[in-house]
C-alpha cells in the first residue's frame, strides 16, 4: 500500500475545493487562523487559576480536522505570528510576544502541534466522519494543549518564584478544563459527522 492509498481521506476544506492552488491554499490557512482568534475572544477568567476557560482549542481542534494537518499546522503558526506582532488575536483581546512566555504560553505553542494531530487522525482514519472518530481525535489533540500547556505553566510559575507540585499544576491548568472540553468535543462530533451528511446528501 502506498502513501496515496494510506491516506486516501480528505478534509472537508479539500473535498469543497478541491482544485489545489497557492490563493485556495493561503485563503484557507488565513480563514483557520481568524476563527481561531475569533473564538478567542470567547474568554472566561476563572478565580482559582491564571488560565482562563477559552473557545480556542475548539477553533484550534476544528481547523485541525477541516484543513488537515498540513494547513491546519500552517494555519495555527499563522494565528502565532500575527499574535505575537501585536494583533490582539489571543484570549480575550490578548497579543504579543510576552502572552507566548506567560502561563497561557505553553497552550499557545501547541496549537500548531495539535492541528496536525487532529488533521493526521483525518486523512489517516476518517476520525471525521464519525462522532466516535471525533472524540478519540479531540481528546488526542486535547492530551497535546494539556501536555504543552501544564508544563508551560509549571516553568512559568517556578522561574517567577512560585514552584508548584505536579498535582496543583494539574489543578491549575487541567482538572478544571475537562468537562468544558467534553462538551466541546461533543459539540463537534455532532457538528462534523453532520457536515458529512450533507455532502453524501448532495452527492446523492
Amino acid at each position: 500500500m502506498n502513501a496515496t492509498q494510506r491516506l486516501s481521506y480528505l478534509p472537508l476544506a479539500k473535498l469543497w475545493l478541491p482544485r489545489r492552488t497557492w490563493i485556495r491554499d493561503a485563503l484557507l490557512v488565513l480563514g483557520g487562523s481568524l476563527l481561531v482568534a475569533l473564538l478567542a475572544q470567547v474568554s472566561v477568567p476563572l478565580p482559582f487559576t491564571p488560565v482562563p476557560f477559552t473557545g480556542q482549542t475548539l477553533g484550534v481542534l476544528l481547523v485541525g480536522a477541516a484543513l488537515g494537518s498540513r494547513l491546519g499546522s500552517l494555519s495555527m503558526l499563522l494565528y502565532l505570528v500575527e499574535g505575537g506582532v501585536g494583533l490582539r488575536v489571543f484570549a480575550g483581546g490578548g497579543s504579543g510576544l510576552g502572552v507566548l512566555l506567560s502561563v497561557d504560553g505553553g497552550y499557545l505553542i501547541a496549537c500548531p502541534l495539535a492541528a496536525a494531530l487532529v488533521g493526521y487522525a483525518v486523512e489517516r482514519f476518517g476520525a471525521d466522519r464519525r462522532a466516535l472518530g471525533v472524540l478519540v481525535a479531540f481528546a488526542l489533540g486535547s492530551a497535546t494543549f494539556y501536555l504543552l500547556g501544564v508544563s508551560g505553566l509549571s516553568l512559568v510559575l517556578a522561574a517567577s518564584g512560585h514552584p508548584v507540585s505536579l498535582g496543583t499544576a494539574l489543578q491549575l491548568g487541567m482538572w478544571p478544563f475537562l468537562p468544558g472540553d467534553l462538551i466541546k468535543a461533543l459539540l463537534a462530533a455532532a457538528l462534523l459527522p453532520g457536515s458529512w451528511a450533507l455532502v453524501q446528501r448532495r452527492r446523492d
